[in-house]
């Protein structure tokens, strides 16, 4: 069992909620999934207008619909995927096999980067539709309040490929340093010496004889 493997103490120990919160990479797992709802939620709830009484309706973003769905789908995705995590991140100190940690921590860096690039997407994306909307029924302050929170969610979610980047350099190194056993390293002794001092190329035999062997048999006395 490895102490402190990929950023966690030692496995077993008492979970600690409040600590767990105080974290950095919680507090900013948290912020995420709050961006993440105010994208999705605002898009699905204010995103889509009918002007002049049209039964259809239409993305806020340009009329582009495609804008609005990706929008929703990055949002839905990240809400999701920060509730794993967060779930995973509770649990991590309690895996005690540093491989289960170590394909955790690659799946949260993993993750972690592929949606900070489709994050920066999502903002490009609706930051160009909204400076080409033309129509007027149109919420100015759901559209704006989706763009800023898209690129709030790209600064996080970068903030936690950082995170989860240096957890598993840190486990890397940790698991490297705690699998080198000095002692067992050098093979071309097969004993050691006897004591401290012992003239070189001596080696212990691996048996002591007692006394009783080095006299010979002994015949029981009657």
């Amino acid at each position: 069992m490895e102490t402190s493997a990929y950023g966690a103490s030692l496995a077993g120990g008492a979970f600690d909620f409040w600590s767990f919160l105080k974290r950095p990479q919680t507090i900013t797992r948290l912020f995420s999934w709050l961006f993440a709802i105010v994208v999705f939620a605002t898009i699905v709830s204010e995103g889509y207008m009918n002007e002049n009484h049209e039964e259809t309706t239409k993305c806020m973003f340009n009329q582009n619909d495609s804008a609005c769905s990706y929008g929703v789908g990055v949002g839905i995705l990240a809400f999701l995927a920060c509730v794993v995590f967060i779930v995973l991140d509770a649990y991590f100190p309690q895996i005690s096999n540093a491989n289960e940690r170590k394909y955790i921590v690659l799946g949260d860096l993993c993750f972690s980067g592929v949606w900070t690039f489709l994050w920066f997407v999502c903002f490009c994306v609706l930051a160009n539709q909204w400076s080409h909307t033309t129509q007027t029924v149109v919420l100015a302050d759901a559209a704006r309040a989706v763009v800023t929170f898209s690129f709030f969610s790209t600064a996080t979610w970068a903030i936690l490929t950082t995170f989860a980047f240096q957890r598993y350099r840190q486990g890397v190194d940790e698991v490297g340093l705690g699998y080198n056993d000095p002692s067992s390293s050098d093979h071309t002794s097969p004993y050691p010496s006897a004591y401290a001092g012992a003239p070189e190329g001596y080696q212990q035999s691996p048996f002591t004889a007692s006394a009783a062997a080095q006299g010979g048999y002994q015949p029981p006395a009657y």
